[in-house]
């Protein structure tokens, strides 16, 4: 089914991989924060961008076995996508009830929450494309991909900007 795509998803899935990789250096930023500040930053902000690119990962790494058939490989998609879709609502809700440590930005909810989600709902589709048209599922799989990762690369983004100008104050307590 993804025959003529191995260059596409290599490149897709060792990007994300590696920007999950920047991600833990990142984490290293928010030793000067409260740790109560920390951890329930990381859980609306960090660990949902990671779970992201992991999820490109893990699609990519469909994109690119041997031998997986159209069938196998549109159920494991699909159940990234509704795992997905899952994580990325619970993500918009509690930002939603401003459950971040701080007050968010009006485009925390969007783009942590609202945009993964619909991105999570048009990977779904396109993983039941692989029953209902399955000569147009690759090509709308990697459009899902293409823009949940210049997602999560906005996050990515957004998170570093946030963390670099703490690294130098002092420790909270």
């Amino acid at each position: 089914m993804f025959e003529g795509w191995d260059s596409f998803y290599l490149l897709v899935g060792s990007a994300s991989g590696a920007l999950i990789g920047l991600l833990f250096v990142v984490v290293t930023l928010t030793t000067n924060l409260d740790r109560s500040t920390a951890s329930r930053g990381t859980s609306l902000y960090m660990s949902p961008t990671v779970f992201h690119f992991a999820m490109i990962v893990v699609v990519s790494a469909v994109g690119v076995a041997p031998r997986v058939g159209a069938q196998a490989a549109g159920a494991v998609i699909g159940g990234c996508a509704l795992l997905g879709l899952a994580y990325a609502s619970v993500v918009g809700v509690r930002l939603h009830l401003g459950r971040a440590p701080e007050p968010a930005h009006w485009s925390d909810f969007w783009l942590y929450g609202v945009a993964p989600a619909a991105i999570y709902l048009g990977l779904l589709a396109s993983a039941a494309s692989t029953w209902t048209a399955p000569e147009f599922a690759p090509d709308w799989i990697a459009v899902t991909l293409v823009v949940l990762l210049l997602t999560c690369i906005r996050n990515a983004w957004d998170l570093v900007t946030y963390l670099a100008p703490r690294a130098g104050d002092p420790p909270a307590g």
